[in-house]
């Protein structure tokens, strides 16, 4: 491997930065594909940067054969990683469920009667403040966020930070009236209608859901359905 492509592959993954390794297996040659660019010793066209991309996306490894090239797609992406905004009863479904899937979890309530370590067993807490502990976990384009205590005091500060950060998914509870009232006071923070237009709200895909459980279930789903998305199919969606 080439020392300029080490230093970049080292320095993406220090970033928690996804990107694939390509080796052309006829010439040796070796290309880093980030999300929005490609850096090395090989060019790509748009179908093999698109199945490259693809390989990303749902965390694979392996060879492709695409007209003559025969390529090595080496997937490198940071963990997965659920921020829960309130440890509330759906969350407590919610943070196992995440856990199964693959993801880092970790529950944010300053709440002490909540944020307990009984009602959230194996589950990583943090005390602080919403906004506070988003800044301290560093949200990365691996992180999904979800606000669930209904409370505007604990949700909007999240929202402050997790609206201009790179989460690939930012959800919040509450009906579409709970939302327009929420949207009003986005705005009146100053952020921008394709900001506020990241929130999934209500969140979770419609399934009727009722029970804490089957919320967490609908989240989950929705949360992985956005993760997997092809990029074109978020836009039109969006």
């Amino acid at each position: 491997m080439k020392t300029e492509i080490l230093q970049r592959l080292v320095r993406a993954r220090a970033e928690k930065c996804p990107v694939a390794l390509v080796t052309d297996l006829g010439s040796g040659l070796q290309t880093l594909v980030h999300e929005d660019v490609a850096h090395g010793g090989f060019g790509l066209d748009r179908e093999e940067l698109a199945e490259v991309r693809r390989f990303l996306r749902e965390d694979r490894s392996g060879i492709v054969e695409i007209g003559d090239a025969r390529l090595f797609i080496h997937s490198y992406n940071p963990p997965l990683r659920i921020i829960i905004i309130g440890a509330v009863h759906i969350a407590q479904a919610l943070a196992p469920m995440a856990s199964l899937a693959g993801y880092d979890v970790v529950v944010v309530d300053p709440r002490r009667a909540f944020a307990t370590d009984a009602r959230f067993p194996g589950i990583a807490m943090n005390g602080e403040w919403p906004d506070d502990a988003l800044k301290q976990l560093a949200v990365d384009s691996r992180t999904a966020i979800v606000t669930l205590t209904h409370d505007p005091k604990l949700d909007d500060p999240a929202l402050h930070v997790a609206l201009r950060s790179p989460a690939f998914y930012v959800g919040s509870l509450g009906s579409r009236k709970t939302h327009g009232k929420r949207v009003d006071r986005l705005r009146e923070a100053g952020y921008t209608e394709a900001e506020i237009a990241r929130i999934h709200a209500p969140v979770g895909l419609a399934i009727d859901a009722v029970t804490p459980a089957e919320i967490a279930l609908a989240i989950m789903a929705q949360i992985t359905q956005v993760l997997r998305r092809e990029p074109s199919s978020a836009a039109a969606a969006a």
